[in-house]
């Protein structure tokens, strides 16, 4: 047997549907949709996060390649150009007062956890904890017919 996405193996095709994704009876369409919004809100914000990292982490490595920039030029007979580098950039605040992660410290507490607190409160209220009901509702609309 095939399906038209998946192995055959799945155990949801042998099975039928994840009883661990159903919303429990009350919970309206019009729920499910609302939860799946705020899922992706909190979604897209997980990966600006994971942004904020790749920027922390991308900043650090050029500041320490500063070094190796410093050295090169000192080797180069360009001390006074070296100089400039380690008194204007090396080490410099990237915002007036925080290194990158002070912004990203600031971030997660002041928007991220907040947000990530309000989401999990709101779908325990409505859905029972449930997660990914809209996608859960997706899957059973996508899957193909079992062919034999």
């Amino acid at each position: 047997m095939k399906q038209r996405h998946g192995s055959p193996d799945e155990a949801d095709c042998r099975h039928g549907s994840d009883e661990a994704h159903q919303p429990h009876d009350g919970v309206s369409d019009a729920t499910v949709e609302a939860l799946g919004a705020l899922s992706k809100a909190l979604e897209t914000t997980e990966r600006a996060r994971g942004h904020l990292y790749d920027f922390h982490q991308l900043t650090g490595g050029a500041d320490f390649e500063l070094d190796r920039a410093v050295r090169l030029l000192r080797e180069a007979g360009h001390a006074g150009c070296a100089d400039r580098v380690e008194r204007e950039i090396l080490g410099r605040n990237v915002i007036p007062g925080h290194w990158t992660f002070q912004i990203i410290e600031a971030y997660n507490a002041t928007y991220y956890e907040a947000f990530k607190s309000v989401e999990a409160e709101i779908r325990e209220e409505l859905a029972d904890g449930a997660d990914h009901l809209f996608e859960a509702r997706l899957k059973e609309q996508r899957r193909g017919p079992l062919e034999a």
